[in-house]
């Protein structure tokens, strides 16, 4: 069965998305390096590889289905911060804007019965998932402990522990 073209287009769209979600995790990275803060900039340097991987699995499923990816331009990101919650802050909101991409990409699948994309999407559900949680979980940590220097410390080194693992696709 041919991929829907609504369903191929969404999917372009996407890999758009996950490559301007790394630029956008590059300039955290940049932020919390130029604070001195090596560990939160190792987070979003994983981040980084991450949504990388995700642009890489849409891609490559594109590929598989004959269709023609289009590499689009990638928006430059505007953020600025004032503090160090701030990059934390707009990591869970941008997350759960990826989450709604990755909603009407599913929703677009499951309207014209495409259950093949939708198990491919199954995965980036779950991972949306798990994106939410983490970015949540680190604005926790940050506004009980960051606000403190041996706290903020503490954090940053578990942060710089963090190593990528590529992604592995149930396909």
């Amino acid at each position: 069965m041919a991929l829907d073209g609504k369903v191929a287009d969404l999917m372009n769209t996407q890999i758009n998305k996950e490559l301007y979600s790394a630029y956008l995790y590059l300039t955290f990275a940049d932020y919390y390096d130029e604070r001195g803060l090596k560990g939160y900039a190792n987070w979003y340097m994983i981040q980084v590889q991450e949504e990388v991987a995700h642009a890489k699995i849409l891609r490559r499923y594109l590929l598989d289905n004959d269709i023609d990816v289009r590499m689009l331009a990638i928006d430059q990101p505007d953020k600025t911060f004032s503090n160090d919650l701030e990059p934390l802050q707009a990591g869970l909101t941008h997350e759960q804007y990826v989450t709604s991409l990755i909603n009407d990409c599913y929703a677009a699948a499951s309207d014209v019965r495409d259950f093949r994309t939708m198990q491919l999407l199954d995965w980036f559900v779950k991972e949306q998932n798990e994106e939410e949680v983490n970015a949540s979980d680190m604005i926790k940590d940050y506004k009980l402990f960051g606000d403190d220097a041996k706290g903020l410390y503490d954090l940053d080194a578990k942060y710089q522990a963090r190593v990528f693992t590529a992604p592995t696709m149930p396909m």
